[in-house]
């Protein structure tokens, strides 16, 4: 493997795109981890995220004989990881946890980094947030950003515990309506998370 090891992307795909069964090894011992990871933390379930890696590429052996050896494969074989996700996500959108799980991952990222999505899926995200209330708003920001507890953001705002909690649900609610029956939407939000994490 040692001289496959020194291949580029490029050189690799043409070879696999001629059923070179080393060459798409050495393409998932480049990219397998790197998308694992993504996945792990995306799906917070290794057992699933296993899965959806081994479908990525079973697809890309699948496809090989369509392979363009000049487009990046990086690129390609995210793309496919990322509709996958989105695929999971779709099919479990009725589950309240799931989209609840997937929205708080995104919130999270959203406001944890100097975001690099597209400006379409900024622009989603930025609106629906924004609409919350000035109130609700402050203390999602506060629970979610700085990851405070719904006892700390009581005392810091002189509230109870309870009205903390009450907005926090509220807060879910919009921005599950706006992301659990919106297919095209929830394929931004999958988009923005897998991008978002590093």
């Amino acid at each position: 493997m040692a001289a496959y090891s020194t291949f580029t992307d490029h050189e690799l795909v043409a070879l696999l795109k001629q059923g070179d069964q080393r060459a798409f090894e050495q393409l998932y011992l480049n990219y397998g981890v790197k998308i694992l990871r993504k996945l792990i933390r995306l799906l917070k379930d290794e057992e699933i995220a296993k899965e959806i890696l081994q479908d990525v590429f079973l697809k890309v052996w699948e496809k090989r004989e369509g392979l363009d050896p000049e487009q990046s494969f990086r690129s390609y074989v995210f793309r496919i990881a990322e509709n996958l996700v989105i695929d999971f996500f779709r099919k479990a959108a009725t589950d309240k946890k799931v989209m609840d799980h997937l929205i708080s991952v995104s919130t999270e990222l959203y406001y944890d980094n100097d975001f690099v999505g597209t400006e379409e899926q900024n622009e989603k995200l930025r609106q629906v947030i924004d609409i919350l209330p000035a109130q609700r708003k402050k203390i999602f920001v506060l629970c979610k950003l700085e990851g405070k507890s719904y006892e700390e953001v009581a005392l810091l705002l002189g509230i109870s515990a309870g009205t903390v909690n009450d907005h926090m649900v509220k807060a879910m609610k919009t921005i599950r309506s706006h992301f659990g029956k919106d297919g095209i939407a929830l394929g931004i939000l999958v988009s923005v998370v897998f991008n978002q994490i590093r």
